[in-house]
């Protein structure tokens, strides 16, 4: 396919126009002329259309980014629609201002009243704005901003950095607190609420989120399986992203995985437009992108803005920031907006940047790029004493001439409100999460939150992560090396104790020991979470799945894992050191050691979703897991620990998983530990001779007026419970109680990110 190079401009417009080729699909796809602005509206094909033809359009692009096929959907239904004609959307914003409240820097030259040097723009520390204090003060990120963005155009915003680029798209896309914004987001005349943006809009981030062990294909598989709808068969789906992957210009990377530091995977270039790809698979109407060329190479961004060209010219919206745009990628953008300081310097076409610059005073000189000779001029005056005050105002009055001369007319939408302009988009193919299956869409029709049931939603996450582990074998290998490790000392270390008072000492370190380390090695489950967290933030934040559906997905993973390691770790112990209650009791210590890593795993997740940070999460979970086993009950027992420090001791995890073993351990009554003679062991009479020994028995047999011999059981395990402090709970109560201390810290988990991940500014 030919490329189209938007070469040509319409002085009449206010911004410069792409013209739009028809391709012959039966003449060997030679480019026809140009049609005019309405017959190109009329006549351009809708995208079930253009899903049907792209197996029949002979390309010139094999995957390496030398062209981008036509934008395409997936067709859901007839393409026998009755509305020929794209539906036009428009998104206006008008006097935008965000301020936010910053430390005050203290210098003694400030604390003087002076007040000379003010400049327009963003607040400085000498700047005085109300509800400012001694010690912050108020910066203004955006100062009364106002535009629009219309689909099938690129709204492209540039400056330096700093100068509120990404500030703009936040507040576009509803990335900032409400509250915090001031000023009013229209679609269409409409007031756009945070639920309808959510599910009609994407959003790229700056930074490309990916799972690297994740190939292209299976990455945009993932995607399709969350937003589009499970009416869509498999082979849809698939179809869906093979058109994509087409569409990026992604062939020959299909099957290569994502990559990072560790892996070698996909070229930047590629990355980004996977990045792009996966908030794209639902072809929204709004996409927003954070400096989508950032860290590519002139070739690659190009690529990158070909395609969301592409998308634009297939009804969408696609409103980005961009750094410094080359002159090939200033011929792709239809509109441009320039930020000084949180103020518009510039607003309109590429096409009347000469025009503009020229009545300013500073023409552009012929051979120069635009944009560079723009950025370059916006420094120089922020440099100055007055700052952009002059370039600003001027800005304001060559907007009222325009607009005046323009008339301000609304495009014409037919009389459609913006819930039916939005279904009778769908019903061309757009936005295809919130069509149905073949069913025909009533105006009145809104696009639902989310795309897929809850189950749906989890088996997908689950499928995702189970993949993922699957290919980093290494890093189930290394826990369970750990556990056995561990075992393999302790069972060597307590082998086969014996019942005398020292095996009972014994036993109680072993189990104490042994429910620790369950603990402790739950901490790898920390950084799993915080690796994925901005990946999880960017999906949630777009309505991709439900945070309770990743809560209960991510429960379930970790089940199989934490089953095979608590058999490990049983099955290398219990016989070994000899404890007690044959098969019925290994059963139980099983149960309870499974017990102890989901409670375990359950807690630093929780405060994995709380600490944003690996090194900080861990101290902190080493931390209280020390305490844990201080307050457990080994070190002391429960009747000996102050009051002020009991209901630790009641929050501790290690206390219910131990007691639940000792108990496991002491509840033959028949089983004696301490027998005649065996009641000096543990005093300084235990070195004197046995015969010595004896006669003390006699001597407190006749004192206490009870046959007291050798063979006679002094203390039973009941004893040792109650010389423990272990008498409130059964043993299977503590197991269902440290259960249900796993379930409470999911819960917990659920909480922090349903609070803690609004992914917005404030």
């Amino acid at each position: 396919m030919s490329r189209v190079v938007a070469e040509n401009y319409s002085p009449s417009r206010d911004s410069f126009t792409v013209p739009f080729y028809t391709m012959d699909f039966t003449n060997n796809n030679h480019l026809q002329p140009p049609l005019s602005a309405s017959s190109a509206s009329s006549a351009s094909p809708t995208l079930g259309q253009m899903l049907k033809r792209v197996g029949d359009v002979s390309r010139e692009a094999t995957g390496d980014g030398s062209d981008t096929p036509v934008h395409q959907v997936l067709e859901l239904g007839s393409t026998n629609l009755e509305v020929p004609r794209s539906i036009p959307f428009v998104l206006s914003f008008n006097k935008l201002t965000y301020s936010v409240k910053v430390r005050r820097k203290f210098k003694f030259p400030a604390m003087l009243p002076s007040r000379n040097n003010h400049r327009l723009g963003a607040a400085t520390d000498t700047d005085p704005v109300g509800g400012e204090s001694l010690f912050t003060t108020t910066k203004t990120l955006l100062n009364d901003i106002s535009g629009e963005a219309r689909d099938g155009e690129i709204l492209a915003v540039l400056g330096a950095s700093g100068s509120g680029k990404s500030t703009l798209i936040d507040a576009l896309a509803n990335r900032i607190a409400k509250g915090s914004l001031k000023g009013t987001k229209t679609l269409n005349g409409e007031v756009l609420g945070s639920r309808m943006l959510k599910v009609i809009s994407a959003y790229v981030m700056q930074d490309d989120l990916l799972f690297p062990m994740l190939t292209v294909e299976e990455t945009l598989m993932f995607a399709a399986e969350f937003r589009l709808p499970r009416s869509l068969s498999k082979s849809k789906k698939r179809l869906r992203v093979q058109a994509l992957i087409e569409q990026l210009g992604l062939k020959n990377a299909a099957k290569t995985v994502i990559g990072d530091e560790g892996h070698r995977g996909v070229s930047g270039g590629e990355r980004r437009r996977v990045s792009i790809g996966i908030d794209i698979i639902h072809d929204p109407i709004i996409l927003f992108l954070d400096e989508p060329t950032s860290g590519l190479d002139s070739t690659s961004a190009f690529m990158v803005v070909k395609v969301l060209q592409r998308i634009a010219q297939s009804g969408s919206i696609v409103i980005m920031s961009v750094h410094q745009p080359s002159y090939r990628i200033l011929g792709l953008l239809d509109r441009l907006i320039f930020l000084s300081r949180g103020q518009t310097v510039y607003s309109g076409s590429p096409m009347n940047l000469p025009v503009y610059f020229s009545d300013f005073g500073h023409p552009i000189p012929e051979n120069e790029n635009r944009t560079e000779f723009a950025l370059d001029l916006i420094r120089e005056l922020e440099g100055s004493p007055g700052g952009t005050r002059s370039l600003v105002e001027f800005n304001k009055s060559w907007q009222d001439l325009k607009h005046s001369r323009k008339g301000g007319s609304e495009p014409d939408r037919g009389g459609l409100s913006l819930k039916e302009a939005i279904s009778a988009s769908i019903s061309k193919g757009k936005l295809v999460s919130g069509a149905t299956n073949n069913d025909a869409i009533s105006p009145n029709s809104m696009v639902p939150t989310f795309a897929n049931p809850v189950w749906i939603e989890m088996a997908v996450l689950s499928k995702r992560s189970f993949l993922n582990s699957r290919r980093m074998p290494e890093l189930f290998g290394i826990r369970l090396g750990a556990v056995m490790v561990t075992g393999f000392i302790l069972a060597t270390m307590f082998w086969q104790l014996d019942d005398s008072p020292k095996g009972v000492q014994e036993r109680l370190g072993f189990i104490a020991f042994a429910m620790s380390t369950t603990f402790y090695t739950c901490a790898d489950a920390l950084p799993v979470f915080l690796q994925e967290r901005y990946i999880f933030m960017r999906e949630t934040a777009y309505n991709a799945y439900r945070r309770s559906s990743y809560v209960l997905s991510h429960g379930l993973v970790v089940l199989p894992s934490l089953i095979f390691l608590s058999l490990a770790f049983s099955a290398t112990t219990f016989w070994a050191v000899g404890l007690d209650g044959g098969l019925s009791g290994f059963l139980f210590y099983f149960l309870i050691i499974f017990a102890a890593f989901w409670a375990g795993s359950s807690f630093v997740t929780f405060l994995s979703g709380v600490v944003p940070h690996v090194m900080l999460g861990y101290t902190i979970v080493v931390a209280i897991l020390a305490y844990f086993l201080l307050f457990s009950g080994f070190f002391i027992n429960r009747d000996r620990i102050p009051d002020y420090w009991i209901w630790f001791h009641y929050l501790s995890l290690v206390k219910y998983p131990y007691e639940a073993v000792l108990l496991n351990e002491f509840q033959d009554p028949a089983k004696c530990f301490v027998r005649g003679v065996q009641i000096f062991d543990q005093s300084p009479l235990g070195e004197v001779p046995t015969s010595l020994k004896l006669q003390l028995l006699e001597s407190m047999s006749n004192t206490l007026g009870t046959k007291i011999t050798s063979s006679t059981c002094l203390t039973t395990g009941a004893d040792i419970l109650q010389q423990q402090g272990i008498t409130d709970l059964s043993k299977w109560n503590c197991l269902w109680v440290t259960v249900a201390w796993g379930f409470l810290f999911r819960i917990l988990f659920y909480i922090s990110l349903l609070f803690g991940s609004k992914n917005k500014r404030r």
